[in-house]
């Protein structure tokens, strides 16, 4: 049995179309336990899939689809297949491998004992088509070396998976983070390798996809926070925090006081977002930014704030009210 036979690979999509097939297609050929989780497709990406020769999970409609459902689904999926795996990849359906990640990521894993999960760099495939997908490509750029946190394309040991428990079905964002948060607390190491991983295609190309990226990454900070923040860490509590103060505590404030000053509040809370913005620009540049793509980041972090704001809201009216929690979708979405 070769070592690439001890790695899984799962695949989780919904309408990725020719997307899906460049994922399935750049999977290294080695690799024979592959299951695609489909969260109720209306395009080919079953059949397709099928005629792949992959395992493929069809999710119940019934229940409302999140990441980390899918990803639980299909990791369940591959133990029923063989019991021998020790290392779980995860991908999203909007991505495709880059060539030589599974030898890296094998090597380093074999070589590092107490790393329980790993990712290399990402890549967006098309940064130039829209200031939302060059975003995309900044937030990519992950630190090299021991790190807090991977995101949805990453390998996993399946003993260090086990024994956190696996994604949250609960999270309907946030769920890696999370779930790296549970394995480092149990002792366990995230790690970031610089070797090109895959290429992302996040296809955001209108505002109104960027504010419910920002308003789903509102939510998940929320409920990170009400899950963890009592921790040592305080777990995301700072994120929700700044998303509140700046996305909805001050604005309201400056137009509260805006009567009794003349207006002067409301200019001395947009003097404020500028300073704000300034102080994100010169950290980013400081941290080794090139100054384009740190004046672009300061911009969106600033506009992201409002969004935030309303994701924790709704967070916590769903919290009270009991409604159940449902994936906030960016994909597809229209303006108005």
């Amino acid at each position: 049995m070769s070592e690439m036979e001890h790695i899984g690979v799962v695949v989780i999509g919904r309408n990725e179309g020719d997307r899906l097939k460049r994922c399935l297609r750049s999977i290294d050929e080695r690799i024979s336990r592959v299951v695609y989780v489909d969260s109720g497709s209306s395009d080919d990406s079953v059949e397709f899939a099928r005629s792949f020769n992959v395992e493929v999970v069809e999710l119940d409609t019934s229940v409302p689809f999140t990441t980390a459902r899918a990803r639980n689904a299909g990791y369940a999926r591959l133990k029923e297949i063989s019991e021998e795996l020790s290392l779980v990849q995860f991908v999203d359906g909007d991505c495709a491998f880059e060539p030589g990640w599974f030898d890296a990521a094998l090597g380093f894993m074999n070589e590092n004992g107490t790393c329980s999960a790993i990712c290399g760099r990402l890549i967006e495939r098309h940064p130039e088509q829209s200031v939302y997908n060059t975003l995309c490509q900044i937030e990519w750029d992950r630190p090299i070396g021991r790190v807090d946190a991977c995101g949805g394309i990453a390998m996993y040991r399946t003993s260090a998976f086990d024994e956190a428990g696996g994604f949250d079905p609960k999270m309907i964002a946030g769920e890696e983070p999370e779930l790296c948060f549970r394995i480092r607390r149990a002792g366990g190491e995230i790690q970031s390798i610089a070797q090109d991983m895959a290429k992302h295609d996040a296809a955001m190309t209108r505002f109104a996809q960027y504010w419910k990226r920002a308003k789903r990454a509102g939510y998940a900070y929320a409920q990170s926070a009400y899950m963890h923040g009592g921790a040592e860490e305080r777990y995301k509590v700072h994120q929700v925090r700044s998303g509140l103060c700046w996305g909805l505590v001050f604005p309201i404030v400056a137009i509260l006081l805006a009567y009794w000053t003349f207006g002067v509040s409301i200019v001395l809370f947009v003097a404020l977002l500028f300073v704000q913005a300034w102080r994100i620009r010169r950290n980013e540049i400081q941290a080794g930014r090139n100054p384009s793509d740190a004046s672009l980041l300061a911009r969106f972090i600033i506009i992201a704030k409002f969004a935030q704001a309303q994701g924790v809201l709704l967070f916590h009216w769903r919290r009270v009210t009991g409604k159940q929690a449902t994936l906030i979708e960016y994909k597809g979405v229209k303006d108005g």
